[in-house]
């Protein structure tokens, strides 16, 4: 993986319960204060990007981006404060310092995880209601449960591929480091034609097939039977008939 963004824990959380508003604000009851670190990691760790946000409420007043190697103001407040740190020697030293100290030991800690780390996907075919196609619905490929995130998946109508017609939707973090993908089959399945789902993914030595046929028609088949059924009582009952006459004409 080429570029890889490895998102620090939130550093700091202050909370203040009954602070004064600015001035035209109301009293709210909650600031909230908060540091975000960012390790961005390309080519491994050639070249490494630290990105310290400074928040407060939700916005975003200074940061410290080491490709400038200097604190930088979001707000007219926050370029005060930058310009402030940035006369602190100290300060200063210390934030460029997590450049080493803090994003490259990280890397190393979550490369096996996150980097080299090989789920298979889990594929399987259904059928799915429609209100805008006619028929018995429309196939959906599911592709869950793989990681990393790049997939391709493809649909096939006996053995040849289906370009068009396919909609796909983003791949979802499933929120366990592991992700899922949906591809719909916008065309109405028909009898004796086997439908596949295709899924190539790094983790698996060759693409991962799913194959699909329509059941028989379950409608017509019972209406067949039913008949069968209706003949053959038929039968029985002029068998019992025609014993029954004959045994009371003896």
């Amino acid at each position: 993986m080429e570029r890889v963004r490895g998102a620090g824990a939130v550093l700091a959380v202050l909370v203040v319960l009954g602070a004064p508003p600015a001035a035209g604000e109301e009293l709210s009851g909650v600031f909230q204060h908060m540091v975000k670190t960012e390790c961005n990691f390309i080519n491994g760790t050639e070249r490494v990007r630290l990105v310290d946000r400074k928040i407060y409420n939700r916005e975003q007043y200074a940061h410290f981006d080491s490709d400038v190697w200097v604190f930088v103001g979001d707000t007219p407040y926050g370029e005060i404060l930058a310009r402030y740190w940035n006369n602190i020697p100290e300060k200063l030293e210390y934030t460029r310092s997590l450049v080493d100290t803090y994003c490259r030991p990280y890397y190393e800690l979550d490369t096996p995880f996150s980097v080299e780390r090989r789920v298979p996907p889990s594929v399987s075919i259904s059928l799915v209601p429609s209100s805008s196609h006619p028929g018995p619905g429309l196939l959906l490929c599911s592709g869950m449960d793989f990681y990393p995130a790049p997939v391709q998946v493809r649909w096939f109508q006996d053995g040849q591929e289906l370009p068009e017609h396919v909609v796909a939707t983003d791949v979802v973090p499933s929120g366990d480091w592991s992700c899922q993908v949906l591809v719909l089959l916008e065309i109405p399945p028909r009898r004796g034609v086997t439908y596949s789902c295709q899924v190539e993914h790094v983790s698996l030595e060759h693409p991962l097939s799913r194959h699909w046929e329509m059941p028989p028609d379950t409608v017509r088949s019972k209406i067949l039977v039913g008949v069968g059924g209706f003949v053959l009582g038929l039968v029985f009952l002029a068998l019992g008939l025609g014993f029954y006459l004959r045994e009371k004409s003896s």
